[in-house]
């Protein structure tokens, strides 16, 4: 394991101003997003889609500090037969990779999940990282319901989080922790707190468990938001106060920066609730790992016609933009007007 190298990696990933592109789907999760522009799923409508990402020159190259790929994409060519890594590369972002294996359900935890993937990572890890990926995402997901989460399924997936990140580091690659509490139930603000304090502190007793060096991760959690279902909708100040506040009793000072998911939030929520936190001075540099909420305007204005690149490329570029500004603490409502 490399420290210096790990940290550098790090650090490189939540630079300011920039941050993470979630390109990471699965096939069966790109399907039902392709399905709903009316464009079918192969392998090369795939490819072109996120290659029209990987060639948007002003947001990959001022924006984008690096980017999650599945692993068919890891492996595919552009049409012009350049590796789509290469693409990232030149454009100064770091090629990423999704691990897990997705989550499943639990045995004897009813409603909850494991994530698994562990068994053959190192191997996998080794692979990856000669193809060109020196960061690794691990996603573990923690639902909010009656009765549920239990502290066994909390630990279990803390667990496996530390596992994997400590593999991450011994192949020199930087692990993404990604403690997930969803968005999707009718619980309040104060709930997923609750919820979400419980959790991290379990991930972080875990890393320290496995001797991670938290120096070389990048921490990538929800924000403290009420659930869909509640019928309330906090304003970015309130849900920037709870998060700092939950994260400066949970997070150690040691971690180089937190990329925020957007967790279900529209492309406008995810972006004004993280203006709200960097503006909130933070102790970690504070910026975004999106899915979604980078995509869901390039997607829409492609529609897998070619003569709409140029489209989905400006509208990508939009919305990488607006999030660097917020990333910086220099969003707001009319510069978001203004660059529309």
């Amino acid at each position: 394991m490399n420290e210096q190298q790990l940290a550098q990696t790090a650090q490189a990933l939540v630079a300011p101003g920039r941050g993470i592109l979630a390109a990471d789907e699965s096939s069966s999760t790109i399907a039902k997003r392709f399905s709903a522009i009316g464009v079918e799923s192969t392998a090369d409508s795939r490819r072109d889609y996120r290659e029209l990402l990987f060639r948007s020159t002003q947001a990959m190259q001022k924006y984008i500090s690096g980017v999650i790929l599945y692993d068919e994409t890891i492996r595919q060519k552009a049409v012009d037969g350049t590796p789509l890594v290469t693409l990232i590369e030149k454009a100064g972002s770091l090629p990423g990779i999704k691990v897990d294996a997705g989550a499943k359900p639990l045995p004897g935890f009813p409603r909850e999940t494991i994530t698994e993937g562990l068994d053959g990572l190192a191997g996998r890890l080794k692979e990856y990282y000669d193809l060109g990926a020196r960061f690794a995402k691990w996603r573990a997901v923690i639902d909010i319901a009656d009765g549920i989460p239990t502290r066994g399924a909390i630990l279990t997936n803390a667990d496996a989080l530390a596992r994997y990140a400590a593999l991450c580091q011994e192949a020199n690659i930087v692990p993404i922790v990604e403690p997930e509490v969803l968005m999707d139930g009718n619980h309040s603000l104060h709930r997923c707190y609750e919820v979400t304090e419980t959790v991290l502190r379990a991930v972080f007793t875990a890393l320290y468990e496995q001797r991670v060096f938290l120096e070389g991760i990048v921490l990538k959690p929800n924000m403290v938001v009420p659930g869909m279902k509640s019928g309330h909708r906090a304003s970015p100040d309130e849900v920037a106060a709870a998060t700092i506040r939950l994260f400066k009793n949970s997070v150690p000072v040691a971690v180089p920066g937190i990329a925020f998911l957007s967790g279900g939030q529209s492309d406008f929520d995810a972006t004004a609730n993280l203006d709200a936190l960097v503006r909130a001075a933070p102790p970690w540099p504070m910026t975004f790992s999106y899915g979604r909420a980078l995509q869901a305007a390039p997607q829409k204005a492609w529609s897998g016609k070619p003569a709409n690149v140029g489209a989905a490329q400006a509208a990508f570029n939009h919305r990488a933009h607006m999030n660097s500004l917020a990333a910086l603490g220099q969003w707001s409502e009319s510069a978001e007007k203004a660059a529309a």
